[in-house]
């Protein structure tokens, strides 16, 4: 028997699936066996439909997104909800980006299958486990939608900007 986790691409393609097939177009696939993990590690599975309400974390807690496949965009805002930062995560652009804790950012899935590993801090409290910016929509709020097309402009071929 062996020691080690595994992760067969079995796994991760029913997590893309389910993610299609669910109403928020996300799916997470956890490699930390437990919420109490002081490390949390998982695959997101994300499709261009979905919306990540723009939040930020602790001071302490960073979140590293890395590219596995697909693209997606990396927004960063400062605190009047203007974009400050916007990095592109595709095939010959970057392979990874970390958020420092305390800064507002979203995620953008900018084709279909898009899987993103993350590794954050634990361990995870879903109450208290980020602040979601003011200024943008909840996810169930209409303007929501409208909102994500206007970030996903910002990654198409002749917006300026991206790192």
């Amino acid at each position: 028997m062996s020691t080690c986790r595994v992760f067969p691409y079995t796994e991760l393609e029913a997590a893309r699936a389910a993610a299609r097939a669910s109403p928020r177009k996300r799916k997470n696939l956890n490699v930390h066996p437990q919420r109490s993990e002081v490390i949390q590690r998982f695959f997101n599975c994300l499709e261009p439909e979905t919306y990540v309400r723009p939040h930020r974390h602790a001071p302490e807690k960073f979140e590293l997104f890395v590219l596995l496949s697909g693209a997606a965009g990396v927004l960063v805002f400062d605190a009047a909800g203007e974009v400050v930062e916007k990095h592109l995560l595709a095939p010959e652009a970057l392979v990874a980006v970390e958020i420092p804790g305390g800064v507002v950012h979203t995620v953008v899935a900018l084709s279909p299958h898009t899987v993103l590993f993350e590794v954050k801090p634990g361990p995870y409290e879903p109450l208290t486990d980020k602040d979601f910016a003011p200024w943008a929509p909840a996810e169930d709020d209409r303007k929501s939608q409208r909102t994500l097309t206007q970030w996903q402009a910002l990654f198409t071929p002749d917006a300026k900007g991206c790192t």
